[in-house]
């Protein structure tokens, strides 16, 4: 399937840059570029892409207010930003407006085109380093200005494969073996674990199927782990994110390490 793409930059050398890039990929079209929110704005309207990749700062209307508007009046639209700042500011300004990844400029083709490829499958892909950010501030490990040592981890901490999922889930019970309602959390859990019922009213089982999605897996990846169909996953993830109240994994993780459901030490 290919991804029809908007790019969005206020510098024409960025913009002509990426438009020239992306589409030398393969699955993905450019349908246009934009150099402001307000012609963004235009151009979603006329073409319906798939995904915009969305800078920040710009006249006229900024990238926060412009990727606001573009998730409330084309929801099918997913926004990616794609920017040089990654201050706590611009970050949560950007993920509260609806962009479902963030991605600096550094980021190569490979990088945006995957990420491009995500949110239309419905997730979110953020930079490791911003991703980094995110739990550090939701999670308090590292103050402002200083580096974060070993328990605030670095993003390849969050990819972890599938011969680890089975290792988290063989840790605590059988292969097949679905936790019952009334159990309690699973062995390895984050600092919650130990107080009993998840948060929320969710179940054992979707309050690991959460600390799973915090530490980078995919529906798949989770499948295997728990020795579960993806269904099954998708059915767990549809689930706490309504008793949660979240519309996205990056949220989702947000709502893990707040609330103490997941550990940035883990792993």
């Amino acid at each position: 399937m290919t991804a029809r793409v908007l790019v969005v930059d206020d510098q024409a050398v960025v913009r002509d840059g990426l438009v020239l890039l992306l589409g030398l990929l393969p699955d993905i079209e450019v349908v246009g570029s934009a150099s402001d929110g307000e012609a963004a704005l235009r151009l979603v309207a006329d073409e319906r892409p798939d995904v915009v990749l969305m800078d920040l700062r710009m006249p006229r209307m900024d990238g926060v207010e412009a990727t606001r508007r573009i998730r409330a009046e084309f929801p099918d639209t997913q926004v990616v930003v794609l920017t040089t700042y990654t201050d706590d500011e611009s970050v949560f300004a950007a993920l509260r407006a609806g962009a479902r990844g963030f991605l600096t400029k550094s980021a190569d083709a490979e990088e945006i085109a995957r990420a491009v490829t995500t949110v239309m499958n419905g997730d979110a892909q953020l930079d490791p380093g911003v991703q980094r950010r995110l739990l550090n501030t939701v999670t308090g490990t590292a103050p402002p200005g200083e580096t974060p040592g070993p328990a605030a981890a670095p993003a390849h901490r969050s990819r972890f494969s599938p011969r680890h999922a089975r290792e988290t889930a063989r840790a605590g019970r059988r292969p097949g073996a679905e936790t019952p309602p009334d159990a309690g959390t699973s062995p390895g859990a984050g600092p919650s674990s130990s107080a009993g019922t998840p948060p929320d009213g969710l179940t054992p089982r979707e309050a690991e199927v959460l600390r799973l999605i915090a530490r980078g897996l995919s529906n798949a990846e989770i499948a295997a782990g728990l020795f579960i169909s993806e269904a099954t996953v998708k059915t767990h993830i549809n689930n706490l994110f309504a008793k949660v109240r979240v519309r996205d994994r990056a949220q989702a993780v947000a709502y893990a390490y707040r609330t103490g459901l997941a550990d940035p030490r883990e792993g």
